[in-house]
């Protein structure tokens, strides 16, 4: 089972045991977070959220805090005499997912019944446009 969870502004694809590197998070070492903006789980069946999928959280502790690598960024305009270099260290927060709770196969069977009640009433719209008569114009 994985799901889509949107973490600090971007979204991540997140398993049960799995560690991965976010945008620094508000917290101290050992702290337990969870993350109510999931937007999809796949649990033999997907279910999509619109925005997020209620009642299905993510769990996660926090590992470690630490800096990426330094990136250097260097302009410079040729025959102008103009170079600047700089550079830059990420902030990052090390996290372990700890579980994917609140999800439950009933919900995603009334998603499947949600999401065909539209086709059905294009279908209705459809038959509405062709039983309508043709209006004839005089030439």
């Amino acid at each position: 089972m994985f799901a889509i969870v949107e973490i600090a502004g971007l979204q991540y694809k997140v398993e049960q045991d799995q560690k991965l590197f976010v945008n620094r998070l508000k917290g101290e070492v050992g702290d337990k977070l969870s993350f109510d903006k999931v937007l999809m789980t796949v649990n033999g069946a997907i279910t999509l959220g619109a925005p997020a999928i209620k009642d299905v959280l993510v769990d996660v502790e926090i590992l470690n805090h630490l800096k990426a690598d330094k990136v250097i960024v260097f302009k410079k305009k040729r025959r102008k005499g103009y170079t600047k270099k700089n550079g830059h260290r990420q902030s990052l927060t090390q996290i372990q997912i700890t579980g994917i709770t609140g999800f439950d196969s009933k919900d995603s069977a009334k998603k499947e019944t949600v999401k065909a009640a539209p086709k059905a009433k294009k279908e209705a719209v459809e038959k509405k446009v062709e039983d309508k008569p043709e209006i004839e114009t005089a030439d």
